[in-house]
């Protein structure tokens, strides 16, 4: 599998996430630049990730302006002919401005930037709360009433916040998005979009490598987002 990461003036994670995939998970990884077009080297197997950070200095909306780049053209493209496309932070924001993603990243309920470890709660690993950090200003997420509800019945909420025993609970919600949402795809499972950053925690030389099993647990397991062949979504 072939990762090609994006990057916008203002990215700030694209370097760890190369890390992280190159390095901790031994995957074949491309620097994309945002003024390109071209994504002809990869195949809808291969996946496109939009990394985190304040693409065009986040004026007037996050991710607003990062749309429009020639390369997100590309990018939408590739995931329409069911190309698997990843955005983490800033990336999440981007692909629902992009309308690839439902819903929208509003500014934290508490009106500041939040950077912090917080734990997930998976659709596809259950047991076990993964501890990840966060660090955004615009992180809660936001649809109305019947998107949320077509998103519950649907099996695309793939990450919610919870506290250290798994508990989704209000407390454990860092910035108020509607119903702990943290993760979420689309329909057909090829685009996802969450506000951690589980690249920033997949060596233990970073104390923690609960986000190197998040990466796997999306794109390295397969029928992982395959929701009708999955036993470890049908239930959620």
């Amino acid at each position: 599998m072939k990762f090609g990461i994006v990057v916008f003036p203002g990215s700030n994670c694209e370097r760890d996430m190369e890390d992280a995939l190159k390095y901790d998970l031994n995957q074949e990884v491309v620097m994309l630049w945002h003024k390109d077009k071209d994504l002809g080297m990869f195949n809808t197997n291969d996946c496109i990730i939009l990394p985190g950070g304040f693409s065009y200095g986040d004026y007037l909306r996050c991710g607003a302006i990062a749309r429009f780049s020639p390369m997100m053209k590309s990018v939408i493209a590739f995931a329409d002919r069911g190309g698997k496309v990843y955005g983490v932070c800033n990336g999440f924001q981007i692909l629902c401005e992009a309308k690839l993603l439902p819903g929208i990243l509003l500014r934290n309920a508490n009106q500041q930037y939040i950077s912090k470890n917080i734990f997930l709660k998976g659709a596809v690993n259950e047991a076990k709360p993964l501890m990840v950090p966060i660090a955004h200003g615009e992180g809660r997420y936001y649809a109305d009433e019947s998107t949320l509800n077509e998103l519950e019945a649907n099996g695309q909420v793939l990450y919610r916040y919870c506290d250290e025993k798994g508990n989704i609970t209000a407390q454990s919600n860092p910035n108020g998005s509607l119903r702990n949402i943290a993760g979420i795809c689309n329909k057909q499972g090829n685009v996802i979009g969450m506000m951690p950053h589980p690249e920033r925690a997949t060596n233990e030389a970073l104390g923690n490598s609960d986000g190197k099993i998040i990466l796997q647990e999306l794109f390295l397991n397969k029928n992982v987002l395959q929701k009708e062949k999955s036993p470890e979504l049908a239930n959620f």
